[in-house]
C-alpha cells in the first residue's frame, strides 16, 4: 500500500515553522521569502534521507511524517545543525530560524495531505520550542532507542490548546561530542517492511502505555540518572531528606504563578514541621525555578536523597496538582499521583500531597505539628490576597515591597484576625525602614516603624513563626536582648524546619557577643537553605571570632552571590583590613561607596559604626579597626538611633529646649535645622526651617553656610523616638558650634502646640 493511500493510521508527525517570520518579512519581503523557501528545501532533502515524507509546505511552515521516532528526531537534529552553520555565515539580519515539534498520534493521510489530532499536537509542541530548538512528546521520547546519542530535557507537563489532558514535553539535543546516526539505506523489501511494521506495533504499545497512564491519573515518570553520594555538597542527614522543587504553573494564565509558588511554599512548610523529616528551605529550591535541571544535580547541590517535583493547574475554582517523588540516589520514582479539587479544597489537597510523601518515606505524621502559618485563616480570598503579596515580598526589592502592601491590607480587610498577614505587613514596614526603602511606600521613616510595631502587635494575637522572627529583629534593634532571644526561640519552637528562625537566633546571639553559639545556629540555617543569603551573617560571626581568613572567603562568596548588597563589600573590606590586604580592602571600599551612590545614599564613615546595634562596644571597635585599615574615613560623630526607643534627654555641649522655648527662638529668627528624611519634611515642617537630611547632606560645610559657629541654631526631627536631632547636635558641637539648641520633642510637639506649620 502506498503512503498516499494511508488513512486512519498512527504516525510520527514533524511540524516546523519560522520563528518571528513577520519581522523578517517586514525587513525585506523578497529576501525573507527566498531564504525561508531555501531553508525548507534543504530541510525537505534531509527529511527524505531519513525515510520521511514532506506532506505540506505552506509559507513559513512545513509538515512531514515518519514511520520511526528515531528517524524524525535525527532528521530534525541534522537539519538544525546544518542550518545553524548556514545562517551564521549570512552578513545581514534576514536569518530564518526554525522551530520544530514532533508528536505521535492518529492521522488521516490522503492525496498527500495529512490531517488529524497528531498534526495538531505536533503544531502545539512546536510552539513550545525555542527558536532553533526541537521539542517532542512523551510518546516520541518513549519510542527512541536508549543507544541514540540524544540528550532529552524534561520540560514537564504542558497544557496545550485543543487537548483536555496536559502533555508532557521534552527538549531534545545531540549529546556533546557525539555524531548523528547516518540514514539507513532506502528500500521496501519484505524484511524491512516487516521490521517497520514491528516498530510501529511497538510504538503503538508505547503510546497506549502513555495514554493509559494519563487515564489512570498517573503522569509519565522516566527513570533518572542516580545522584552520587560522594559528590554531595553536604553529608546526607540521618533522617529522610527532601527538596521540593518549585511546582510548574500549568495554568493558561501566567498571573497564577503567585498561587503555584504559594502552594509550593506551603507544602515545604508543612513538611518541614514533621520532626522525622529534613526539608530544604524555600530560598534554595526556588533558585531552580524556571530552569531545566537534573534531579541528580539538585540532590548533589543540596545534599538530599529525595526530590519532589510537580505542577499545578488552576482554572477558575478548579485545581489540579500533579506530583512525583524521586529517590535521587537510585533514580527511581517512589510514586506519581494527580490530585483534583476545588479552590475551597486547596488546604485538603495540600494535606493529601503531604500525607502521600509521609507514607512513601515512612515518616511519622505528627498531627499537632505543621500548618501554623497556613491554616490560620478560613477565608480563601484572604489567603489568595496574602499569596499575591508574599510573591512580591519574596523578591526583596524596593518596588516589590511597595506592591506587596495593598495585597496584605486586602487580606487583613477580609480577615482582621489573619495573623500571618499582619506579621508579613510588619516585616515589610520594618525591612523597608532597615533598607531605607520607605520612600517607595510613600511614608516617613517614623511612620514605617510605627506601622511595623502596630501590625506586629496585631500579629501576636495569633502568633506565627514569622511574627516571632520580626519581633526578634525589632527587639534586637531596641537593645532588648533577652526578649529578642526569647522571640527567636519561639520562632524555632513553632517551625523547627525553617532556617529563618535559626538565622534570627544567630543574629541576636552575635549582637550580645555569643559568637560561638551564633555560629552553630547560622550553620544550621545554611544547611537547611544552602543557596540562601545567610553568608553575610556567617561572615559577621567569623569576623568577630577573629577567623579572618574564613570570614574573607565567606564574604567573597557573598559578594559574588549578591553583588548589589553594599554591606557585603563593607564587611569584606574590614576583613581584608585585618588581614593586611590593603589593595583589596580599598577596592572593596570603592565598590561599597559606588553602590551607595547609585542607591542615592550619602557617604559612609567610621562614625556611622556607632549606629550599629551591639551590646558591647568592643564589637563596634573591632569593625572600626578593620575599616580604618581599609581606608574608610573617620567622619563626624553621630549618635545611634534606636527605633521604638527614645533619643537622649541631653546632649553634652547643647541646651535641651521644649516647644515653648523653641517658639521664642523662632520669633527671634534663630535658624531652625530639620534633619528628618525627605518624606517627613514633605509631609509638613516649621516655616523657614532649613532641611539638611542627616545621613545624606548634613555636613560641617553645609551647616556653616547657614549659621556661624558662634551663632544660635536649633536642631529638631520627629520627636523623642527620633535620634537624628541628637546626632546633629553631637556633630555640630564637635565642629566647634558653641550655641546649639536641642529641640528633642521636635515637629510633633511644635504642631501639637498649634504653632505655625507649613503643610502640603
Amino acid at each position: 500500500m502506498s503512503k498516499d493511500s494511508l488513512s486512519g493510521k498512527l504516525a510520527v508527525i514533524l511540524h516546523a515553522d519560522i520563528a518571528d517570520s513577520t519581522m523578517l518579512v517586514q525587513q525585506d519581503e523578497r529576501l525573507a521569502h527566498e531564504r525561508i523557501q531555501d531553508a525548507f528545501r534543504r530541510f525537505s532533502e534531509t527529511i527524505k534521507k531519513y525515510q520521511g515524507q514532506v506532506r505540506e509546505l505552506r509559507g513559513d511552515a512545513l509538515l512531514a511524517d515518519f514511520e520511526r521516532p528515531s528517524d524524525a528526531v535525527t532528521a530534525a537534529l541534522a537539519f538544525q545543525a546544518e542550518h545553524t552553520s548556514y545562517i551564521e555565515q549570512l552578513i545581514d539580519e534576514i536569518r530564518p530560524v526554525v522551530r520544530i515539534g514532533i508528536a505521535m498520534g492518529e492521522v488521516i493521510i490522503a492525496d498527500n495531505t495529512v490531517t488529524g489530532s497528531g498534526v495538531i499536537l505536533a503544531q502545539r509542541v512546536e510552539q513550545l520550542s525555542e527558536p532553533g530548538g526541537i521539542c517532542i512528546t512523551a510518546a516520541i521520547h518513549e519510542g527512541l532507542p536508549k543507544r541514540l546519542p540524544f540528550d532529552q530535557v524534561d520540560m514537564g507537563e504542558r497544557q496545550v490548546k485543543g487537548f483536555d489532558e496536559p502533555v508532557r514535553v521534552y527538549r531534545v539535543m545531540l549529546k556533546s561530542g557525539q555524531a548523528l546516526p547516518q540514514p539507513e539505506p532506502t528500500g521496501h523489501s519484505e524484511s524491512s517492511q516487516l521490521k517497520r511494521n514491528s516498530i510501529i506495533a511497538l510504538v503503538t504499545v508505547a503510546l497506549v502505555v502513555v495514554v493509559g497512564s494519563i487515564l489512570w491519573l498517573q503522569p509519565w515518570a522516566p527513570e533518572e540518572e542516580p545522584a552520587s553520594i560522594e559528590r554531595m555538597a553536604f553529608p546526607l542527614p540521618d533522617r529522610p531528606s527532601i527538596a521540593v522543587l518549585p511546582f510548574v504553573n500549568m495554568s493558561n494564565d501566567k498571573e497564577q504563578e503567585y498561587f503555584v509558588d504559594g502552594m509550593t511554599e506551603d507544602l515545604i512548610t508543612d513538611l518541614s514541621n514533621l520532626p522525622g523529616l529534613f526539608v530544604i528551605a524555600r530560598n534554595s529550591v526556588f533558585t531552580y525555578k524556571g530552569i531545566s535541571v537534573k534531579i541528580r544535580q539538585v540532590a548533589e547541590e543540596l545534599g538530599v536523597r529525595y526530590v519532589l517535583e510537580g505542577s499545578v493547574r488552576r482554572v477558575g475554582d478548579q485545581i489540579r496538582i500533579n506530583a512525583q517523588l524521586i529517590d535521587a540516589t537510585t533514580g527511581g520514582h517512589l510514586w506519581a499521583k494527580r490530585y483534583d479539587g476545588l479552590l475551597d479544597d486547596v488546604f485538603e489537597l495540600q494535606d493529601e500531597v503531604t500525607q502521600s510523601i509521609v507514607t512513601a518515606l515512612a515518616v511519622s505524621l505528627v498531627e499537632e505539628s505543621g500548618n501554623q502559618d497556613r491554616n490560620e485563616t478560613d477565608n480563601l480570598e484572604a489567603y489568595d490576597a496574602f499569596l499575591r503579596g508574599w510573591a512580591h515580598y519574596q523578591l526583596d526589592t524596593r518596588d516589590d515591597f511597595a506592591k506587596a502592601v495593598p495585597y496584605y491590607e486586602k487580606a487583613i480587610a477580609l480577615d482582621p484576625n489573619y495573623g500571618r498577614a499582619h506579621a508579613a505587613l510588619a516585616a515589610v514596614y520594618w525591612d523597608s525602614w532597615d533598607s531605607e526603602w520607605v520612600r517607595s511606600l510613600g511614608i516617613s521613616f517614623q511612620e514605617a516603624t510605627e506601622k511595623a510595631q502596630y501590625h506586629l502587635q496585631e500579629a501576636m494575637n495569633n502568633p506565627t513563626p514569622l511574627a516571632h522572627r520580626v519581633s526578634s529583629k525589632i527587639l534586637t534593634w531596641q537593645n532588648r536582648w533577652d526578649e529578642a532571644i526569647a522571640a527567636a526561640e519561639n520562632a524555632i519552637a513553632l517551625d523547627a524546619g525553617n532556617p529563618s528562625g535559626y538565622e534570627a537566633m544567630a543574629r541576636v546571639l552575635s549582637k550580645v557577643g555569643k559568637h560561638a553559639e551564633a555560629l552553630d545556629f547560622i550553620e544550621k540555617a545554611i544547611r537547611l537553605d544552602p543557596q540562601s543569603d545567610y553568608l553575610y551573617r556567617m561572615g559577621v560571626i567569623q569576623y568577630h571570632l577573629q577567623r579572618y581568613e574564613e570570614a574573607g572567603a565567606t564574604m567573597l562568596r557573598a559578594t559574588r552571590r549578591n553583588p548589589d548588597d553594599d554591606f557585603n563589600f563593607l564587611l569584606l573590606a574590614a576583613t581584608y583590613g585585618h588581614l593586611g590586604r590593603e589593595q583589596e580592602a580599598r577596592s572593596a571600599i570603592e565598590t561599597f561607596n559606588e553602590l551607595r551612590a547609585n542607591a542615592g545614599r550619602g557617604a559612609y564613615t567610621l562614625a556611622h559604626i556607632n549606629e550599629w546595634t551591639y551590646k558591647e562596644e568592643a564589637e563596634k571597635e573591632q569593625l572600626r579597626e578593620g575599616l580604618r585599615k581599609a581606608g574608610l574615613p573617620e567622619g563626624s560623630p553621630v549618635v545611634a538611633i534606636t527605633p521604638g526607643g527614645t533619643s537622649p534627654k541631653k546632649v553634652e555641649g547643647a541646651i535641651t529646649i521644649d516647644a515653648t522655648r523653641a517658639k521664642t527662638l523662632f520669633d527671634r529668627a534663630v535658624p531652625f535645622v530639620d534633619v528628618r528624611d525627605d518624606a517627613d519634611w514633605n509631609a509638613g515642617h516649621i516655616p523657614d526651617a532649613v532641611h539638611l537630611e542627616l545621613f545624606n547632606v548634613f555636613s560641617e560645610a553645609r551647616l556653616s553656610k547657614i549659621v556661624g559657629k558662634n551663632e544660635e541654631v536649633v536642631f529638631h526631627c520627629a520627636g523623642p523616638s527620633c535620634g537624628r536631632s541628637a546626632g546633629a547636635c553631637v556633630s555640630a558641637v564637635s565642629w566647634g558650634f558653641t550655641r546649639v539648641y536641642y529641640f528633642r520633642d521636635g515637629f510633633p510637639a511644635w504642631k501639637a502646640a498649634g504653632y505655625p506649620s507649613k503643610m502640603p
